[in-house]
């Protein structure tokens, strides 16, 4: 799919700013409502199938897979000694890249951090500026919300409740499972709703193990619910069914597109509308509005290469650049009339910073598993989600909310326990005994949302196109802190319980921001005062201004947030079409 060239004179119907889990879905309802859209993608469109590799050895890559000796990637002590911007100490290096930048085939996908600084305390943050964005290297977890995350609140006493309920999202969930094909188990759990899944991959036998010994515990441990076509998708010429093949473990996306990535899964199919129109290498530096009415007018973009300026009119602005770039867009974006940036009349943009706590969990071994034939077990999307037990009927006494766990074990490209001493003929013949016998998993936990956890523009910084960086301010909480104590501990019981002996018990609480689930930086919710959006995640202030991304988020929930982005854009956007063609807006 090539660029098109943009008519400046034109207005479209809605012009959409990003191309990742929200622009390309954006795209893909409107288009086939029938508007004209222009998609606005910062980064290129990059050849994604050469540079995933995901067939590629690592004897057969000059570095063994690793970056080029021209390129860093920095590493979590980096993160905590040093303080953002983080270019300056690395000036041997001529490219540098967020931690997720650590290998060959990601280097084009990442952002080099020198071109887009920011500020403030530390943060992990991992941008992708490419068509598709974050969709080309996601780790594919799909999963559901429930009414235990939007009625939250009424539950626990803290924060906001969404403006909307389990029972109004459930259609759109179901339209995105058979839109993009979702593999997975029912278990008909309240708090984590089922999909309606395609085949699912099979647990191997130290993971069946792990299930049966949590089982004993009241705990469910299930099939990882994977964004991936199992079955194949008859409707969509662009993705092939998953054939259980390829370094999927690996940092980097699917080449073969199985896994759900935006432009095979959304853009392509939107573009074969005829009512699409893509623009790559555009910097969205203002969302316009127009001074008699206040309504958004269009977006002022620059052109990554050329550094020319250009603007573009449409009837309806939706930005989706994700959850920390969209809050920047909306704080850049004043007026006379929007002397605090956009939409911004409550002064809770920015504010309400949420995702997921990483770092605590364990690793251990099978003991009946060694020296066992290895298997296949590289192709599979995931391995396990174990889901959240704690806070559903009783009250845990030290904290609010929840967390879940990923995990897998098996034989791989790479095998585990490689990291072991020894060398020569006896350390091989160790590791290749030791490799199917492995197992770990690692929480992801609720961050609450609170207003003091913020950013702003930096009034100094500038990135490479001259416009201001984002500040953090942001910092885990005696909740989450307490929550993950929680978290060893419980991973330790589980894996006692299953009878593997522990190897490794991590305790060390990852930098914020490494789960790269940034979400709530212009929530939704009833009262303009305290929120930025509707239910339909529309401007309260800006009727004809949509954003609808990750910082809709009342709250974080302990799930991964792709598949909830999504259901939310889609009924956004029905909504948003409708009121179109009306004349509402």
């Amino acid at each position: 799919m090539a660029d098109q060239e943009i008519n400046l004179t034109k207005t479209y119907d809605a012009v959409v700013i990003g191309s990742g889990a929200a622009g390309g879905m954006a795209a893909h309802v409107l288009t086939s409502r029938g508007l004209k859209v222009l998609m606005l993608e910062a980064g290129k469109k990059l050849p994604i199938e050469k540079e995933l590799r995901s067939m590629q050895w690592p004897y057969d890559n000059p570095t063994r897979g690793a970056l080029p000796p021209d390129r860093h990637s920095l590493t979590f002590n980096e993160y905590t000694i040093r303080r953002p911007p983080y270019g300056p100490g690395f000036e041997k290096s001529k490219h540098l890249h967020s931690y997720v930048g650590s290998t060959d085939y990601v280097k084009n996908i990442v952002v080099d951090e020198r071109e887009n600084p920011f500020t403030g305390t530390n943060y992990a943050w991992v941008r992708a500026r490419c068509l598709g964005g974050k969709t080309n290297i996601w780790g594919r977890l799909a999963l559901r919300l429930s009414d235990y995350d939007f009625k939250a609140k009424s539950r626990d006493g803290y924060g906001e409740d969404w403006p909307i309920s389990y029972s109004d999202l459930a259609p759109y969930y179901d339209k995105v499972d058979l839109y993009l094909g979702i593999t997975g188990v029912k278990e008909n759990l309240p708090y984590l709703p089922d999909s309606i899944f395609q085949r699912p991959t099979k647990l191997n036998c130290a993971e069946v193990t792990l299930k049966q010994g949590v089982q004993k515990m009241g705990r469910v441990l299930t099939q990882y619910r994977a964004g991936v076509t199992t079955d194949g998708l008859k409707h969509n010429q662009y993705r092939s069914r998953c054939f259980g093949r390829g370094a999927c473990e690996r940092k980097g996306g699917c080449d073969i597109h199985a896994a759900f990535d935006s432009p095979t899964g959304l853009i392509y199919p939107a573009a074969d509308t005829g009512n699409l129109t893509l623009r790559t290498n555009a910097v969205v530096r203002e969302v316009t509005v127009d001074p008699q009415t206040g309504k958004a007018s269009g977006v002022h973009f620059i052109d990554s290469e050329t550094m020319k300026d250009y603007t573009v009119r449409a009837k309806v602005v939706i930005v989706a650049a994700s959850t920390l770039e969209s809050a920047r867009l909306l704080l850049l974006s004043k007026s006379r009339q929007h002397p605090n940036g956009l939409a911004n009349s409550s002064g809770h943009v920015g504010h309400n910073f949420c995702e997921h706590i990483m770092g605590p969990g364990v690793t251990g071994q099978a003991k009946d598993l060694v020296g066992k034939p290895s298997t296949l077990d590289d192709g599979r999307p995931g391995g396990f989600y174990l889901t959240r037990f704690h806070n559903l009927t009783e009250k845990h006494p030290k904290f609010i909310r929840g967390y879940g766990f990923e995990g897998g074990s098996g034989a791989r490209m790479f095998p585990e326990g490689a990291d072991r001493h020894g060398f020569g003929a006896s350390f091989k013949e160790e590791v290749r005994k030791n490799q199917g016998s492995y197992v770990s998993m690692g929480a992801f936990g609720e961050v609450l949302a609170r207003y003091e956890n913020y950013v702003d523009l930096d009034p100094v910084v500038k990135d490479k196109w001259g416009i201001p960086a984002l500040r953090f301010h942001y910092k885990f909480g005696d909740n989450e802190h307490r929550m993950a104590e929680d978290m060893k501990e419980t991973a330790q019981e589980m894996f006692e319980a299953a009878g593997f002996n522990i190897v490794h018990v991590n305790s060390r609480i990852l930098t914020e921001g490494w789960s790269i689930h940034e979400l709530g930086t212009a929530r939704m919710g009833s009262d303009p005062k305290t929120s930025v959006l509707n239910q339909f995640q529309q401007s309260h202030d800006v009727k004809n201004l949509f954003v609808v991304d990750g910082s809709a988020f009342v709250n974080a929930s302990c799930q991964n947030p792709t598949w909830t982005i999504m259901a939310l854009c889609w009924r956004s956007c029905d909504y948003l079409a409708d009121e179109l063609g009306k004349g509402n807006l």
